[in-house]
């Protein structure tokens, strides 16, 4: 009867992760979709039209925020569950970082024969800032840099104009310089690039800022790039030598609460979806995963990424789906087969309580003809047989309806040797002759 119900029992369990693994969606998040119209807007769409063909049990819904700033805010007050933001903005106090979405390069462009070789010479000039979601973003960029030369943010002009008219502001000496913050590839500092050059009939430059790396220590929301060669133009290069500047991160964030399973399920999702991403747009390219050897890191990584990158190709969340699948199997294949042991069980104990029923029933039978010496010996038996079987039903091994039967069995044996020695003994005591 216990085998029974443990086989039941666990068959049930099976039947429980089968329909936990297939019929329950494991999460669904609030992740902000970037400034409308971004490429950042671009690219979290496509991440989100991915993921649901990749990995449906964790569903990405886009909320769609007016800055990179409110992002920040909305996965702080617990509004989203996963934002985008930028490292030079003020991070979310509860994000830890997913992934590094795109790493943009503050480039400083000026016009062929500039004069401005440094920070410091921008002081009474005019910058041009391209147009744009995060125009007020990048004009901050510019007053930090300002700031950490000891230029006043307030003797640096500026004005914000659509790309295509950067170039000719610049050649009606409007603007000395122009503030592009964009990848290495396509994007705002490749199109400022190209607008520039047109416009001056000349290749522009990339003012180095040779102090980028002690701006990142001073500023963490900064890093020190180097801008390789002919990174913003082929022929002629621009720059025309690698050049030092500094750089912003975009980041996808989760808050510290999320759970490391879900974290790693994100992180693996997105990484191995890059190649689909990279069809939806090209700044896919530049997704990468947060170093974790970095000591001192911008935002700390969530505990489920470091654990993901550390333990490989696969999740700990898909392995918990896998766990959770095979579990289920196992254990409604482990149900089946003791429900079939149980069966068998059955059997072999039928079996044996109907051979001493047998053995009962001929010990009755035997008992009719036997002589003294057979009749000792089946009393011995059917001793041993009653024996052992008050042994089984001491035990619980035999059922009460069973016990009855193989009870009464017994007693109809016991009456039959019973009955031949009383036969016996009338037979010696008569006298010779007579006929009983």
């Amino acid at each position: 009867m216990v085998v029974r119900v443990l086989a039941g029992l666990l068959a049930l369990i099976g039947l429980v992760a089968a329909i936990l693994y297939f019929g329950i969606v494991h999460a669904d998040l609030r992740i902000t979709a970037g400034p409308p119209g971004s490429a950042m807007q671009r690219l979290v769409a496509a991440l989100v039209a991915a993921n649901a063909k990749v990995h449906p049990r964790v569903r990405l819904s886009p909320v769609e925020e007016d800055s990179l700033a409110a992002s920040a805010r909305a996965l702080e007050e617990g509004r989203v569950d996963l934002a985008v933001i930028r490292s030079d903005l003020a991070p979310p106090r509860n994000a830890q970082t997913i992934a590094i979405l795109r790493r943009d390069v503050v480039a400083l462009l000026l016009p062929p024969h500039s004069p401005v070789d440094g920070l410091g010479r921008l002081a009474g000039r005019t910058v041009a800032i391209p147009e744009g979601p995060a125009q007020a973003d990048n004009a901050r960029i510019l007053d930090t840099l300002l700031g950490y030369v000891d230029v006043p943010a307030t003797s640096v002009g500026r004005i914000v104009l659509p790309v295509a008219e950067i170039g000719r502001a610049v050649h009606e000496k409007r603007a000395a310089a122009v503030l592009a913050v964009g990848p290495i590839g396509p994007g705002t500092a490749l199109d400022a690039v190209a607008a520039l050059a047109k416009a001056e009939r000349g290749a522009p430059t990339l003012l180095a800022i040779d102090e980028a790396e002690a701006i990142g220590k001073r500023f963490p929301g900064f890093e020190s790039i180097e801008v390789p060669a002919g990174a913003f133009r082929g022929r002629p290069e621009v720059p025309d030598d690698s050049v030092t500047s500094v750089a912003v991160t975009y980041r996808l964030v989760a808050s510290r609460s999320m759970p490391d399973l879900l974290a790693a399920a994100i992180a693996r999702s997105v990484f191995t979806m890059k190649p689909m991403l990279l069809a939806a747009t090209p700044l896919a390219s530049q997704i990468e995963a947060p170093d974790t050897d970095d000591k001192n890191p911008v935002l700390p990584i969530h505990p489920g990424v470091i654990a993901y990158l550390g333990s490989g190709d696969q999740s700990f969340f898909d392995a918990s789906e896998n766990y959770l699948y095979v579990g289920g199997i196992v254990l409604s294949v482990a149900g089946s087969a003791l429900a079939i042991l149980a069966e068998r069980w059955q059997r072999r104990r039928s079996a044996r309580d109907r051979k001493l029923l047998r053995r009962l029933i001929a010990i009755a039978e035997a008992a009719e003809t036997a002589g003294a010496t057979e009749l000792d010996a089946l009393d011995r038996e059917l001793h041993a047989l009653t024996a052992a079987a008050l042994a089984l039903h001491a035990e619980g091994r035999v059922r009460s309806d069973q016990w009855a039967v193989v009870a009464a069995a017994g007693a109809h044996a016991r009456r039959a040797i019973a009955g031949r020695r009383t036969a016996q003994a009338r037979a010696a005591r008569a006298p010779t002759g007579t006929v009983l």
